[in-house]
Protein backbone atom coordinates (compact mmCIF):
# COMPACT_ATOMS: atom_id res chain seq x y z
CA UNK A 1 0.00 0.00 0.00
CA UNK A 2 0.97 3.43 -1.01
CA UNK A 3 0.56 7.03 0.72
CA UNK A 4 0.65 9.99 -0.72
CA UNK A 5 2.66 8.93 -4.47
CA UNK A 6 5.32 7.41 -2.18
CA UNK A 7 5.93 2.92 -1.20
CA UNK A 8 6.12 2.21 2.06
CA UNK A 9 10.23 3.30 1.85
CA UNK A 10 9.37 6.13 1.08
CA UNK A 11 10.25 6.07 -3.22
CA UNK A 12 8.73 7.75 -5.17
CA UNK A 13 5.96 6.14 -7.04
CA UNK A 14 5.98 6.34 -10.64
CA UNK A 15 4.80 9.72 -12.19
CA UNK A 16 5.87 11.38 -9.38
CA UNK A 17 8.97 13.97 -9.40
CA UNK A 18 11.13 13.88 -6.35
CA UNK A 19 12.77 16.97 -5.35
CA UNK A 20 16.09 17.43 -6.69
CA UNK A 21 19.21 18.04 -4.32
CA UNK A 22 20.81 21.14 -4.58
CA UNK A 23 24.34 19.95 -5.83
CA UNK A 24 25.62 23.69 -6.72
CA UNK A 25 25.71 25.19 -3.16
CA UNK A 26 29.24 23.51 -2.46
CA UNK A 27 30.59 24.26 -5.58
CA UNK A 28 29.72 27.83 -5.29
CA UNK A 29 30.85 27.99 -1.58
CA UNK A 30 34.01 26.64 -2.87
CA UNK A 31 34.70 28.98 -5.27
CA UNK A 32 33.80 32.41 -3.46
CA UNK A 33 36.25 30.61 -0.25
CA UNK A 34 39.48 29.97 -3.36
CA UNK A 35 38.47 33.68 -4.91
CA UNK A 36 38.71 35.01 -1.23
CA UNK A 37 42.03 33.54 -0.50
CA UNK A 38 43.68 35.07 -3.61
CA UNK A 39 42.80 38.67 -2.95
CA UNK A 40 43.96 38.06 0.20
CA UNK A 41 47.11 36.20 -0.63
CA UNK A 42 47.31 39.16 -3.42
CA UNK A 43 46.69 41.79 -1.21
CA UNK A 44 49.02 40.28 1.24
CA UNK A 45 52.07 39.64 -1.34
CA UNK A 46 51.79 42.77 -2.88
CA UNK A 47 52.12 44.39 0.76
CA UNK A 48 54.95 42.10 2.61
CA UNK A 49 56.50 40.45 -0.67
CA UNK A 50 55.90 36.44 -1.26
CA UNK A 51 58.57 35.65 0.84
CA UNK A 52 57.58 37.47 4.06
CA UNK A 53 53.97 36.47 3.36
CA UNK A 54 52.72 33.09 5.14
CA UNK A 55 50.11 30.79 4.52
CA UNK A 56 49.21 31.54 7.92
CA UNK A 57 49.01 35.06 7.15
CA UNK A 58 46.67 34.18 4.23
CA UNK A 59 44.59 31.87 6.65
CA UNK A 60 43.89 34.59 9.11
CA UNK A 61 43.40 37.25 6.66
CA UNK A 62 40.85 34.96 4.92
CA UNK A 63 39.18 34.26 8.51
CA UNK A 64 40.17 30.41 8.31
CA UNK A 65 42.75 28.03 9.47
CA UNK A 66 45.83 26.93 8.16
CA UNK A 67 44.40 23.63 8.01
CA UNK A 68 41.28 24.67 6.47
CA UNK A 69 43.64 26.94 3.32
CA UNK A 70 45.10 23.42 2.23
CA UNK A 71 41.62 22.00 1.07
CA UNK A 72 41.68 25.02 -1.65
CA UNK A 73 45.41 25.32 -2.33
CA UNK A 74 48.31 22.61 -2.38
CA UNK A 75 50.83 25.37 -0.61
CA UNK A 76 52.00 28.99 -1.20
CA UNK A 77 53.92 28.84 -4.28
CA UNK A 78 51.25 27.08 -6.12
CA UNK A 79 48.79 30.00 -4.67
CA UNK A 80 51.06 32.22 -6.14
CA UNK A 81 51.77 30.75 -9.65
CA UNK A 82 47.73 30.80 -9.82
CA UNK A 83 47.69 34.17 -9.46
CA UNK A 84 50.77 35.19 -11.91
CA UNK A 85 48.79 32.75 -14.81
CA UNK A 86 45.04 34.10 -13.88
CA UNK A 87 46.84 38.03 -14.42
CA UNK A 88 49.03 37.29 -17.30
CA UNK A 89 46.08 35.35 -19.26
CA UNK A 90 42.63 37.80 -19.16
CA UNK A 91 44.56 41.00 -20.20
CA UNK A 92 45.65 39.32 -23.55
CA UNK A 93 42.57 37.09 -24.40
CA UNK A 94 40.17 40.35 -23.53
CA UNK A 95 42.42 42.42 -25.92
CA UNK A 96 42.23 40.15 -28.68
CA UNK A 97 38.44 39.32 -28.48
CA UNK A 98 38.53 42.69 -29.03
CA UNK A 99 40.90 42.89 -32.27
CA UNK A 100 38.26 40.46 -33.76
CA UNK A 101 35.22 42.83 -33.99
CA UNK A 102 35.27 43.09 -37.23
CA UNK A 103 31.98 45.49 -37.06
CA UNK A 104 34.07 48.28 -34.58
CA UNK A 105 36.42 50.37 -36.14
CA UNK A 106 39.87 51.26 -35.05
CA UNK A 107 38.41 54.09 -32.88
CA UNK A 108 35.89 52.11 -31.19
CA UNK A 109 38.57 49.05 -30.67
CA UNK A 110 41.03 51.22 -28.92
CA UNK A 111 38.27 52.87 -26.55
CA UNK A 112 36.96 49.65 -25.60
CA UNK A 113 40.74 48.03 -25.52
CA UNK A 114 41.27 51.39 -23.11
CA UNK A 115 38.15 50.78 -20.51
CA UNK A 116 39.28 47.15 -20.78
CA UNK A 117 42.37 47.91 -19.16
CA UNK A 118 41.35 50.24 -17.14
CA UNK A 119 38.69 48.30 -14.88
CA UNK A 120 41.37 45.11 -15.09
CA UNK A 121 43.67 47.59 -13.08
CA UNK A 122 41.15 48.73 -10.65
CA UNK A 123 39.56 46.03 -9.76
CA UNK A 124 42.79 43.56 -9.87
CA UNK A 125 45.46 46.54 -8.14
CA UNK A 126 46.89 44.20 -5.55
CA UNK A 127 47.64 41.80 -8.31
CA UNK A 128 49.43 43.95 -10.64
CA UNK A 129 51.68 45.83 -7.69
CA UNK A 130 52.62 41.23 -6.73
CA UNK A 131 53.51 41.42 -9.99
CA UNK A 132 55.76 44.46 -10.64
CA UNK A 133 57.44 43.55 -7.24
CA UNK A 134 57.74 40.18 -7.79
CA UNK A 135 58.87 40.16 -11.30
CA UNK A 136 62.57 40.22 -11.38
CA UNK A 137 62.53 37.13 -8.45
CA UNK A 138 59.88 35.17 -10.85
CA UNK A 139 60.52 31.32 -11.35
CA UNK A 140 61.59 30.98 -14.88
CA UNK A 141 58.38 29.48 -16.31
CA UNK A 142 56.31 31.94 -14.44
CA UNK A 143 58.69 34.90 -15.96
CA UNK A 144 58.21 33.36 -19.67
CA UNK A 145 54.29 33.15 -19.11
CA UNK A 146 54.00 37.26 -17.62
CA UNK A 147 56.29 38.24 -20.03
CA UNK A 148 54.61 36.48 -23.45
CA UNK A 149 51.07 38.20 -21.74
CA UNK A 150 52.57 41.56 -21.89
CA UNK A 151 53.80 41.13 -25.47
CA UNK A 152 50.48 40.33 -26.68
CA UNK A 153 49.09 42.73 -24.94
CA UNK A 154 51.03 45.15 -26.42
CA UNK A 155 50.87 43.49 -30.11
CA UNK A 156 46.62 43.55 -29.89
CA UNK A 157 47.27 47.83 -29.44
CA UNK A 158 49.85 48.16 -32.11
CA UNK A 159 48.04 46.84 -34.30
CA UNK A 160 44.18 48.66 -33.50
CA UNK A 161 47.37 51.55 -33.79
CA UNK A 162 48.64 51.15 -37.07
CA UNK A 163 45.26 50.08 -38.63
CA UNK A 164 43.95 53.44 -37.21
CA UNK A 165 46.82 55.47 -39.24
CA UNK A 166 45.99 53.05 -41.90
CA UNK A 167 42.26 53.91 -42.15
CA UNK A 168 42.92 58.01 -41.29
CA UNK A 169 41.32 57.84 -37.97
CA UNK A 170 44.67 58.14 -35.88
CA UNK A 171 47.78 60.08 -36.41
CA UNK A 172 50.54 58.94 -38.16
CA UNK A 173 52.88 58.22 -34.66
CA UNK A 174 55.14 55.24 -33.91
CA UNK A 175 52.30 52.78 -33.02
CA UNK A 176 54.32 50.84 -30.61
CA UNK A 177 55.65 54.23 -29.09
CA UNK A 178 52.22 55.21 -28.79
CA UNK A 179 50.86 51.93 -27.02
CA UNK A 180 53.48 51.50 -24.80
CA UNK A 181 52.61 55.19 -23.64
CA UNK A 182 48.63 53.71 -23.18
CA UNK A 183 49.67 50.89 -20.92
CA UNK A 184 52.01 53.36 -18.86
CA UNK A 185 49.27 55.12 -17.99
CA UNK A 186 46.99 53.08 -17.51
CA UNK A 187 49.21 50.75 -15.47
CA UNK A 188 49.58 53.28 -13.14
CA UNK A 189 45.74 53.03 -12.25
CA UNK A 190 47.08 50.08 -9.67
CA UNK A 191 48.65 53.19 -7.46
CA UNK A 192 46.56 55.57 -7.22
CA UNK A 193 43.39 54.20 -7.15
CA UNK A 194 41.01 53.97 -4.18
CA UNK A 195 38.13 51.94 -3.50
CA UNK A 196 34.81 53.57 -3.72
CA UNK A 197 36.05 55.47 -6.97
CA UNK A 198 33.58 55.32 -9.75
CA UNK A 199 35.05 52.33 -12.20
CA UNK A 200 33.07 53.59 -15.23
CA UNK A 201 33.58 56.80 -14.56
CA UNK A 202 37.56 56.55 -14.37
CA UNK A 203 37.45 53.98 -17.49
CA UNK A 204 35.50 56.26 -19.42
CA UNK A 205 37.55 58.84 -18.99
CA UNK A 206 41.08 57.21 -19.18
CA UNK A 207 39.72 55.20 -22.59
CA UNK A 208 38.49 58.79 -24.03
CA UNK A 209 42.08 60.05 -23.13
CA UNK A 210 44.12 57.28 -24.80
CA UNK A 211 42.33 57.75 -27.81
CA UNK A 212 42.53 61.50 -28.15
CA UNK A 213 46.60 60.94 -27.60
CA UNK A 214 46.71 59.63 -31.30
CA UNK A 215 43.21 60.97 -33.06
CA UNK A 216 43.81 62.95 -36.08
CA UNK A 217 42.89 66.32 -35.72
CA UNK A 218 40.52 65.57 -39.06
CA UNK A 219 40.09 62.72 -41.69
CA UNK A 220 43.42 62.66 -43.68
CA UNK A 221 41.41 63.62 -46.93
CA UNK A 222 43.43 65.47 -49.58
CA UNK A 223 40.68 66.37 -51.59
CA UNK A 224 37.17 67.58 -50.64
CA UNK A 225 34.04 65.35 -50.79
CA UNK A 226 31.68 66.71 -53.03
CA UNK A 227 28.96 66.91 -50.54
CA UNK A 228 31.10 69.02 -48.24
CA UNK A 229 32.20 71.40 -51.70
CA UNK A 230 28.04 71.58 -52.71
CA UNK A 231 27.46 73.24 -49.05
CA UNK A 232 30.51 75.32 -49.26
CA UNK A 233 29.43 76.77 -52.53
CA UNK A 234 25.75 77.19 -50.65
CA UNK A 235 27.26 79.11 -48.30
CA UNK A 236 29.18 81.58 -50.14
CA UNK A 237 25.92 81.86 -52.70
CA UNK A 238 24.09 82.70 -49.95
CA UNK A 239 26.70 85.40 -48.55
CA UNK A 240 26.76 86.51 -51.63
CA UNK A 241 22.80 87.37 -52.16
CA UNK A 242 22.59 89.03 -48.60
CA UNK A 243 25.36 90.98 -49.87
CA UNK A 244 23.46 92.32 -53.08
CA UNK A 245 20.39 91.98 -51.60
CA UNK A 246 21.26 94.55 -48.39
CA UNK A 247 22.63 96.61 -51.57
CA UNK A 248 19.99 97.20 -53.28
CA UNK A 249 17.79 98.71 -50.37
CA UNK A 250 20.20 101.36 -49.83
Amino acid sequence: MTTNGADQDGVASAGETSTPRRRGRPRVRRELVEREIKENAARLFAEKGVAGTTLQDIAEATGLTRQAVYHYVANKDDLFAQLVNEIADEPAQLMHQVNEMDQLGPREKLQRMADLLAVQQMRNGDRFRLMIRSESDLPEALAQTYSASRRAVLKELITVIRDGIGAGVFRSVDPRTAALGIVGMLNWIAWWHRPGDDERAVAAELSDMAVRSVLADQPSTSVPSVPRLIRSMRQELDQLDRMLGSGSDS
